[in-house]
């Protein structure tokens, strides 16, 4: 899975989570804010991980959710995963 990929599914995955319009959501980028620029409380960004764990399938620590700020630190942490999985 590639990077477009990987970002294209988190930022799916956090549609149903964010508390922005449709459009800003589109014009997310790598380096939006999960909580600031789309309105995500830190409860919901837990929902976010254990969704994007059971869609990837992989296992994100309390120590990569800490490193997660922005869709971009995101999308890094599944990449990392995935690609261990795959070693």
């Amino acid at each position: 899975m590639n990077e477009k990929e990987i970002f294209d599914s988190f930022v799916e995955i956090i549609k149903s989570f964010a508390k922005v319009d449709a459009e800003q959501l589109k014009a997310a980028g790598m380096d939006t804010h999960i909580i600031k620029d789309l309105k995500v409380n830190s409860a919901r960004l837990v929902d976010i991980i254990i969704k994007a764990e059971d869609t990837f399938d992989i296992e994100i620590t309390d120590d990569d959710t800490d490193s997660i700020r922005t869709i971009g630190d995101a999308v890094k942490v599944v990449r990392q995963k995935l690609t261990a999985a795959a070693a």
